[in-house]
């Protein structure tokens, strides 16, 4: 039997990891062919992906942060081919925040984290396909806008490579006397609102920001988003940052949050607002968020709290 050809592509911040060499090593070790591509500027994970394709890989392992993961998996969705046609994808957790890795149960360690791709068989998983003025872009983890958005936006490289996920908390204490709200206009199948909000989330996954659980009951194999609107409530933001420092995020935003569970949404705004696609800033005025379902084929771990077979729900 022929040995399966894995390619890695790796951010090229992360290319310096001792544990990443080991594990690749070992890897090897286990008789997979698995070769290395590093990004170092836009484009080279959609050409590292086409190159992986062209040779027949069967395994792509995005080795960095949610915003790797998202480029390797959008480079991936927009081939004219069925999941099963493409190739599978894994995770090996290298940036700063890592909150898809964390929310799916992903390990830490880059070897404990390719290992799944030959424990674990690969699974279909959704992604998110977000319409903009400037066409279509791909997330694979959360589209995140207000708030939110301006916390990942305004963090440092120099801070978050000192603090880890902690820089965004520390920026976003930094921001709380000064959050202006967004307005905009939501509509799904039979759901509507509008209004001012300070944060928004339309997950796949189901946290961004350092660990922020803005779509908490999100799934990536339900072919449906998770949409969290953060409103503008009158006497209520301040209480509710209050409740943030005193209980958790969960507590703070299970107070005011405006929650659904969608296969597609349209956001409209009349001034121009930006969306995070997993680091990607977009900015325009209306936008189509659709879940496109089963899109491609990724291990996760078995027990990983975002697939529908180990999570019960309250109808």
């Amino acid at each position: 039997m022929a040995a399966p050809r894995w390619r890695l592509v790796l951010n090229g911040k992360s290319a310096g990891d001792d544990a990443l060499r080991d594990a690749v090593t070992a890897i090897r070790d286990r008789g997979v062919a698995l070769d290395v591509r590093v990004t170092w500027e836009a484009g080279d994970a959609e050409r590292h992906v086409s190159e992986a394709i062209a040779d027949g890989v069967a395994t792509i392992i995005a080795a960095g942060g949610d915003g790797t993961l998202s480029e390797v998996a959008a480079a991936l969705a927009r081939r004219d081919a069925a999941a099963d046609a493409l190739p599978s994808i894994a995770l090996v957790p290298l940036g700063t925040a890592n909150d898809f890795a964390s929310a799916a149960g992903i390990p830490d360690a880059p070897l404990d984290a390719m290992m799944l791709a030959l424990q674990q068989p690969a699974t279909l998983v959704d992604l998110l396909r977000i319409e903009a003025d400037d066409g279509a872009h791909w997330a694979a983890n959360l589209a995140s806008g207000g708030f939110g958005t301006d916390v990942t936006v305004e963090t440092s490289e120099g801070m978050k490579k000192l603090l880890g996920g902690l820089a965004y908390v520390v920026t976003g204490m930094a921001k709380l006397g000064r959050i202006d709200p967004v307005s905009a206009r939501f509509k799904g199948p039979g759901f509507e609102w509008s209004g001012d909000f300070i944060a928004l989330g339309l997950g796949n996954g189901s946290q961004a920001g350092g660990g922020q659980a803005l779509c908490p009951d999100a799934l990536v194999d339900d072919g449906l988003l998770e949409l969290t609107i953060v409103p503008t409530l009158e006497g209520e933001v301040a209480a509710t940052f209050g409740t943030l420092l005193a209980d958790g995020r969960h507590a703070a935003l299970d107070r005011v949050a405006v929650r659904t569970r969608l296969p597609w949404v349209e956001v409209a705004s009349d001034a121009p607002l930006t969306l995070n696609l997993d680091g990607e800033p977009v900015t325009c005025t209306h936008f189509r968020v659709e879940c496109v379902a089963a899109r491609l084929r990724m291990h996760l771990p078995d027990g990983s709290p975002l697939l529908s077979a180990n999570r019960s729900r309250t109808p």
